[in-house]
């Protein structure tokens, strides 16, 4: 059966774009471009495949459809620019069966000309045909927010850019039927600076309030009261919060590393989010210390290990270091997360605490790394021996906060 879109790459941003079209009744094909892959539920996969998704392993199916979003993951490389090599493999798989008049668009966060210069050739030497003239080719930046409630794709406006401006009418009319609105930028490298500012807004006001909360900590200041009457302005200010570290898919971009400037704010951000863990550690064994103990044999409960709230993920999570830090420091470390079953540090697995509350009443330290919803926090601060909040989403003293 034919179908009108290919998703290729069914990661954190793949498969939200997937399930998306399926909700629009788009019969959709599916094409993993490398082993990762994002999470469905049993139900959800049941709903996409009674909706007209279909996985695909054979790459000729990428032939037969109208439209091809390339959602290739892009993480970081070791010279800390941006791993294009499974965006490659999309290509060429794409490029093997592309057709005439088809619409490819690429959502994979990539510094901006990557389209133009890294895409284009792949796909026109691999099909014979010319993008701009044979087939449509144009950038759109993901804006997925795993786990949020009040935005998704559907209210979500996406920014378009193509080679062409026919390019960019073929794109948007795509998504035209996904989004309420669709954002018309002025070309390919508009639509992938948009990715570019984007990302690299929420690292830089995250190493803003994660430098406040070191600071307010210094002076003894309640950085949340401070956040929570700095909101109530209502122009000029955002509010972020601080955190134990930033993970996610999301990396911020400097672009030294392909020929650019260097973008001196993130790198700064960079410098500041990455000492996060560190400043943990540092703050948990002040207070082990403030309370007759030491890191070395303590009992740390690390409670909730991925990147953000009520999500499986683990991408770049800092509990990561966070533990191995304190393993460094001699301490016993253990987990609670109702979304991680079971949890490795340097190939050594963490032991799993299967009771909440006798685990945080037996722990001489726990420590709240995220904010999942299933956490009774009220509760949790009364039966903890000594806990370290480090998402300020504990009750005003009822525990120690970042």
């Amino acid at each position: 059966m034919p179908a009108d879109l290919a998703v290729i790459g069914l990661g954190p941003l793949g498969l939200p774009l997937a399930q998306a079209a399926v909700a629009a009744g788009i019969a959709t094909v599916g094409f993993k471009t490398g082993p990762e892959a994002g999470s469905l539920s049993p139900a959800e996969l049941r709903r996409m495949l009674s909706g007209g998704f279909r996985p695909a392993s054979n790459p000729a199916e990428l032939g037969r459809v109208r439209t091809a979003v390339i959602c290739a993951p892009t993480p970081p490389d070791a010279d800390g620019g941006l791993d294009l090599s499974q965006v490659e493999t999309a290509a060429r798989a794409l490029a093997a069966h592309l057709r005439p008049h088809t619409t490819v668009i690429l959502e994979s966060p990539v510094h901006p000309g990557t389209t133009e210069d890294f895409l284009r050739p792949l796909l026109e030497e691999g099909s014979g045909l010319r993008a701009g003239r044979d087939f449509h080719l144009a950038y759109s930046p993901s804006r997925v927010d795993p786990g949020n409630r009040d935005f998704t794709p559907a209210n979500t406006p996406k920014v378009i850019g193509g080679l062409t401006p026919a390019c960019t009418e073929s794109a948007a009319a795509f998504y035209g039927r996904l989004t309420d609105k669709v954002v018309r930028a002025r070309g390919l490298r508009e639509a992938e600076t948009v990715q570019l500012l984007e990302t690299n807004f929420r690292h830089v006001n995250i190493a803003l309030v994660n430098e406040m909360a070191v600071l307010c900590h210094d002076l003894g200041v309640d950085l949340w009261d401070v956040i929570r009457c700095a909101e109530t302005k209502p122009f000029g200010f955002q509010a972020f919060r601080p955190g134990p570290g930033v993970g996610g898919h999301a990396v911020p971009q400097d672009l030294t590393t392909h020929g650019g400037r260097p973008l001196r704010m993130v790198e700064l951000a960079q410098q500041v989010n990455n000492q996060m863990p560190r400043y943990v550690i540092q703050r948990a064994a002040t207070l082990l210390n403030e309370h007759g103990k030491s890191a070395r044999g303590a009992r740390v409960l690390l409670l909730g290990v991925t990147y953000k709230a009520d999500l499986a993920d683990q991408q770049a999570t800092p509990a990561q270091e966070i533990a191995i830090r304190l393993m460094e420091l001699g301490a016993s470390v253990s987990y609670h997360d109702p979304h991680i079953p079971s949890w490795s540090v340097l190939d050594r697995p963490v032991p799993r605490a299967d009771s909440l509350y006798e685990a945080a009443a037996d722990a001489d330290l726990t420590i709240l790394l995220q904010q999942h919803r299933t956490y009774d926090l009220q509760g949790l601060s009364v039966k903890a021996q000594l806990l370290l909040d480090t998402r300020g989403a504990t009750p005003t003293g009822a525990a120690h906060r970042l």
